[in-house]
């Protein structure tokens, strides 16, 4: 569940309990920071725009410190998708900026549009591959093989990802020493 609906909800609540009672309120429910938002451009993704929306509305679901929007008429979008002939591949500028190209011939070859999709908007996002990996992590890309559509970052992509935009789920990383976890 997202944090924003979570203290959406929350301050919902205490609103309707305070009308209720008729009582003051003596703390503000906390306030998840507003997500960064991110625009793309996917007017050259040609046949794969349907995949680039999903991949796009699969990172919104996942996450809370980022929003990816398709641009507006007229406006200069953070993101450029394209489609061509070649291996799929994102081309980052800066942290949320950049190019997106969803390459032909790896959908030739048997791979899910949206799982492509998904995995080069991660690394406009900050995430590098992790090669090989299974197919529970987006960033495996290809090594995971054909077979894997799964096109959802693991917990540990999304709180990079978090981490990256200054989330709120985003906590510290946890300290280890001698191989246990410590507070």
């Amino acid at each position: 569940m997202h944090v924003r609906s979570l203290t959406g909800g929350l301050a919902a609540a205490c609103l309707v309990s305070v009308s209720l009672t008729g009582g003051q309120v003596a703390a503000a429910a906390p306030h998840a920071p507003a997500a960064r938002v991110l625009t793309y451009d996917a007017a050259g993704s040609a046949e794969f725009r349907s995949a680039v929306d999903r991949g796009a509305a699969i990172w919104n679901e996942s996450v809370d410190a980022v929003e990816l929007r398709p641009v507006a008429a007229g406006q200069r979008a953070n993101i450029r998708v394209l489609a061509d002939n070649g291996w799929p591949r994102a081309l980052p500028t800066t942290l949320g900026n950049g190019t997106v190209y969803i390459g032909r011939q790896a959908v030739d070859q048997g791979y899910n549009t949206i799982r492509i999709s998904a995995h080069e908007l991660g690394h406009i996002l900050g995430l590098p591959d992790r090669k090989p990996g299974p197919c529970s992590s987006l960033m495996s890309g290809s090594s995971a093989g054909t077979s894997c559509t799964n096109p959802y970052p693991n917990a540990a992509e999304k709180g990079e990802v978090e981490g990256n935009f200054g989330g709120a789920l985003a906590g510290p990383a946890p300290v280890v020493r001698a191989g246990v976890i410590v507070d």
